[in-house]
C-alpha cells in the first residue's frame, strides 16, 4: 500500500481558497476549509473525508463518506494527511468506508 505523502496533497494556502480531492487506491479523499462553531463560536478547520471510489465526492451517497475536523493549520493539515492514510488502511482490511458497524 503507497502511503499518501505531504507532496500528494495541496498545502493550506491553497486550501485557505479551495478544496482539495484525491485518490489513492480505490479510496478518494477531500480536504477543505470549513467553519466550526460546536460551542458557539466560528473558527475555520479543515475538514477531511475518505469515500470509495468510484463516484465523485457529489454523487456518493453520505452514508458511505467518513469525516474528520482538525485544525487549520500546518500542524492540522499533517495529521489530516496521517488521518487519511489510517482511513486507507481500514479501508483495505475492511469492506471500505461506511461499510462496518456503527458507520
Amino acid at each position: 500500500m503507497k502511503e499518501i505523502t505531504a507532496e500528494d496533497i495541496m498545502h493550506i494556502g491553497f486550501l485557505k481558497k479551495s478544496c482539495f480531492t484525491g485518490s489513492s487506491e480505490g479510496m478518494r479523499y477531500r480536504l477543505e476549509k470549513s467553519a466550526s462553531g460546536e460551542d458557539g463560536e466560528e473558527r475555520s478547520g479543515l475538514l477531511a473525508t475518505v469515500w470509495p471510489e468510484p463516484y465523485a465526492f457529489e454523487h456518493t451517497e453520505e452514508s458511505r463518506k467518513k469525516r474528520e475536523r482538525f485544525s487549520f493549520s500546518e500542524e492540522g493539515l499533517e495529521r489530516a494527511r496521517q488521518w487519511l492514510n489510517e482511513q486507507k488502511a481500514g479501508y483495505f482490511d475492511s469492506a471500505g468506508p461506511g461499510e462496518e458497524a456503527g458507520c
